[in-house]
């Protein structure tokens, strides 16, 4: 029987096998999460009375929510990588402090996050393109789920570090757990107590302090290294280097913000508020795609930063390679599937016919190029699993800001209306793609072909 002292030590075996065993669980995980999100914008989406009014409404709220995830994601994606690296090295002592140095940083990053979207939530809203009919939807879902997303954050900054010590199942319940809950509350609340889009809201809050209740219970009491009230005391070096690690991950969150403020504003001017709704299901069918994306990424993470902490650069580059080569081939037959049968992926979200009709050709476009993202997504995460924060802030920026940004304003004006803000995201992918696979096979992976070889 493989003992958990085992599990957590990616340096030994097949690097194919370390990656799936964390890989699979994750997986399977957010199957579950992503089934519990398409089966909510389903309710939203058949609220009686309320047409597309209501999913629009969340679709809005969503660039909001996603500057709340930046947080967990500044302390995650930061501490994580170094956590796992530390373990490699064999320090773990050094280990717990960055586990508790990030969680410090989560709580007060996290209270004052939600203080401020509290407070500028009507202003937030409207920037990002709610439109006066939008709103009331829009301000009550946010507004309770904002009160409750410290849940939020504990479970998605802390369950990183369970999956970094190769607890795949128990990182994978952290997430069924909550989706579960959600399944069970989420209809209940909607239609039978007639809470609507505030009781979609209210099961997303409770489902997530169970989660958190997990996570914490794990970290303090069960698992090799231990979230510690003595290594909570923030250390300013340590500090700095999660956030300068983590800040990739947080320029992420934060700009997939900035993008769907841009496509919601474009979009409600040049289409109005059913093309609100449509980003909104394709926002939805992206979670579904993302799955299996994200479940090999979170695999493939903690064992990349642990063989690069313990110097088995040999296993680096084969744990790069099998991942890229995995991702890839997945977003390749998963966009074949979605421009085969875009009209009935959409019907899944909302009947609407003129909504079906419009969101057809958008969806194809969204989608055409999708391989060229996975691409990207798996040559940045390389960048931040082995601690290269210059090059994952590059590239967390190029794409959103820098390429995708400006091309969603200028090309609606070009003549092609509304969906010139859905052609703008495959045209950003090839671009960000190519550069940030390009950058890393020559600053990465030809460096790690010569034995002994060590990267600066």
């Amino acid at each position: 029987m493989v003992t958990d002292i085992q599990k957590s030590d990616f340096s030994k075996g097949s690097v194919p096998r370390a990656i799936m065993r964390l890989a699979i669980p994750m997986t399977l995980a957010q199957l579950v999460n992503v089934l519990y999100s398409v089966i909510s914008k389903i309710y939203l989406g058949r609220l009686p009375g309320a047409m597309h009014l209501a999913l629009s409404g969340v679709g809005v709220a969503l660039p909001v929510i996603f500057l709340i995830i930046a947080v967990p994601a500044l302390c995650g994606t930061g501490g994580g990588p170094l956590f796992a690296i530390s373990r490699g090295k064999g320090e773990d002592k050094e280990a717990e402090y960055i586990m508790g140095n990030a969680f410090t940083m989560l709580l007060i990053l996290g209270a004052l996050a939600t203080a401020l979207v509290l407070i500028f939530r009507r202003p937030l809203l409207f920037l990002f393109g709610a439109s006066y009919d939008i709103f009331p939807f829009a301000n009550e879902y946010l507004t309770i789920y904002s009160l409750g997303s410290i849940f939020v954050m504990i479970t998605l900054g802390m369950n990183v570090f369970i999956n970094a010590q190769g607890f795949g199942r128990t990182a994978m319940m952290t997430v069924v757990i909550g989706a579960s809950v959600n399944l069970v509350l989420e209809p209940i609340f909607i239609f039978a107590l007639g809470m609507g889009v505030r009781g979609a809201a209210l099961s997303t809050v409770i489902a997530q302090f169970c989660s958190a209740a997990w996570v914490m219970r794990f970290l303090v009491r069960k698992s090799i290294l231990r979230l510690k009230l003595s290594r909570m005391k923030l250390l300013g070096s340590r500090v700095r280097r999660i956030m300068a690690l983590g800040l990739s991950g947080f320029i992420m969150s934060s700009t997939n913000s900035l993008a769907i403020m841009i496509a919601n504003i474009m979009l409600s001017r040049y289409g109005g508020d059913m093309y609100v709704g449509i980003m909104a299901v394709i926002n939805s069918l992206r979670e579904v795609i993302f799955l299996p994306i994200s479940g090999i990424e979170r695999g493939a993470s903690p064992v990349i930063s642990f063989n690069y902490g313990a110097g088995h650069l040999d296993r680096v580059r084969r744990a790069i390679k099998f991942k890229m080569t995995l991702m890839v081939s997945y977003a390749t037959v998963a966009a074949a599937v979605i421009l085969l049968i875009p009209g009935a992926l959409i019907g899944i979200f909302n009947s609407d016919p003129a909504l079906i009709a419009a969101g057809i050709p958008a969806l194809r476009l969204y989608f055409g190029l999708f391989t060229f993202m996975s691409a990207m997504m798996s040559a940045q995460a390389v960048f931040i699993g082995l601690g290269r924060a210059k090059n994952a802030i590059f590239f967390s920026l190029l794409r959103k800001v820098v390429i995708l940004s400006p091309l969603m304003i200028i090309l609606p004006t070009l003549g092609l209306g509304a969906y010139g803000v859905f052609l703008a995201e495959p045209i950003s992918h090839v671009i960000g793609g190519i550069a940030c696979v390009t950058t890393m096979y020559f600053v990465v992976l030809r460096k790690l072909r010569t034995p002994g070889a060590e990267l600066e």
